[in-house]
């Protein structure tokens, strides 16, 4: 093999940007759209910041989120099985903009109130909770069955260096040219969006499809627990964060090793280790066994965070967290591949809502039990001790789950079912 064709093996598959032109449209968009919210994602409690000079104030936004994530996350997995999911994508990005147009507002007065921060905080995460499972359950629709895991590679390349540049970015603004600039540059980011999203296809519904309701809710909770590989990826990701989710304690982590400095690689070091697994993710294609690639990845994760709690010398964490987030990219491939793979196209969107709340609940209640285990028994045995319980929860859903290690795309009846019926994926006619 020369060297050429060995690194197209390992770059990032490129073929859904290629075959489908509504995957390219909402890559680029996701790209512009995460550059814009970073600027508010940094802007926001900065504000909040100086505005109350307190720390609790600041802490007081992942409160006012979470309930409307979680409430609204699940109404949308519903609205987005019972209607045209173009429709509801172009609603929430203009919603989306309308709140980054408050803000902007509200930072122009000669003095800005407190109480809109908290107000578009959590209508951003209600209107999120909207969008999400939409946006999610298009993937299987826009691009081919076979090309579900470059698709997972290249969606969370485009969050990563979304998510980095614009907080990066956001940093010097505020400090050079002030709030309302990067507030600015959010409401511009969405407007460019909603003219990018119009382009899209029409995803209408199911002809028979029931309205928006708590039935239809629990029919997509029914349908997921009676397909154990399914259960096993929302499981498997509910345990990895519950148990080994330390960066609310990372402050103490820092200080514990002698090395406040090293902080913010700290928080850098996860999502360098996911964007290296990104960059180098052409093997990924040819993988079948997805469902082994969740749990391997997931225990690697969990080992990571074990090592780093172990570990006294601070590049050694640093190295053992850039491993922990290879981990999760890696089972965060193979969750999305298998969801988009065997999931009727009818019940994605539901679907979609339940895996929001697992990705929400599960980081919150991590960083709970991180705090307490610290205050109990220390920041070093807190992170090592949720590490390890994650390698022994994974290990046993592992074995009280075969059906999701053994799982083959090839194989597998939902996989092999949704592959014939030619229900998802359309060449785009433009």
């Amino acid at each position: 093999m020369t060297p050429l064709r060995r690194l197209r093996t390992i770059l990032p598959d490129l073929s859904p940007l290629r075959s489908a032109p509504d995957f390219r449209l909402l890559w680029i968009q996701g790209l512009i759209v995460n550059f814009g919210s970073g600027m508010a994602l940094v802007a926001l409690p900065l504000q909040i910041a100086h505005l109350t000079d307190s720390p609790l104030a600041v802490g007081a936004m992942g409160a006012v989120e979470l309930v409307p994530l979680i409430v609204f996350g699940l109404y949308g997995g519903a609205l987005a099985d019972s209607v045209d999911r173009r429709k509801v994508i172009l609603a929430t990005e203009a919603a989306l903009g309308l709140l980054a147009l408050v803000l902007l507002a509200n930072a122009l007065l000669d003095e800005p109130l407190l109480w809109p921060l908290y107000v578009v905080a959590g209508g951003v995460a209600a209107v999120a909770g909207l969008q999400r499972p939409a946006m999610d359950s298009l993937m299987a629709r826009i691009v081919p069955h076979d090309q579900q895991t470059a698709a997972a590679a290249l969606n969370a390349l485009r969050w990563q260096v979304g998510s980095v540049a614009g907080p990066t970015v956001a940093g010097v603004v505020v400090a050079y040219a002030g709030t309302p600039v990067a507030y600015g540059v959010t409401v511009l980011g969405f407007a460019v969006s909603l003219v990018m999203c119009r382009r899209l296809r029409p995803a209408p519904a199911a002809h028979d499809a029931d309205r928006p309701s708590l039935r239809g809710i629990a029919e997509g909770a029914r349908y997921a627990w009676s397909r154990p590989v399914l259960l096993g990826t929302y499981a498997v990701d509910l345990v990895a964060m519950c148990f080994a989710f330390p960066l609310a304690i990372f402050p103490f982590l820092a200080r514990d090793l002698g090395a406040e400095w090293a902080l913010g690689l700290m928080y850098a070091a996860i999502p360098a280790g996911s964007v290296l697994v990104s960059l180098t993710s052409g093997w990924t294609s040819r993988v079948r066994r997805h469902g082994l690639l969740v749990v391997c990845g997931a225990g690697v994760w969990g080992l990571a965070i074990a090592a780093a709690g172990v570990f006294r010398n601070v590049w050694a964490v640093l190295a053992c967290l850039v491993v922990a987030g290879a981990g999760d990219m890696l089972s965060g491939l193979g969750r999305s591949t298998i969801w988009n793979q065997t999931v009727p196209d009818a019940l994605r969107g539901r679907l979609a809502g339940l895996e929001l709340l697992s990705y929400s609940v599960g980081p919150q209640l991590g960083q709970v039990r991180a705090g307490a285990v610290a205050g109990w028994s220390g920041t070093r045995a807190a992170v090592a001790s949720g590490g390890v319980v994650c390698v022994v929860g994974v290990a046993l859903l592992a074995a009280v789950l075969p059906k999701l290690v053994t799982y083959d795309a090839s194989t597998d009846e939902d996989a092999r079912r949704r592959r014939e019926a030619g229900e998802d994926f359309a060449p785009a006619a433009r």
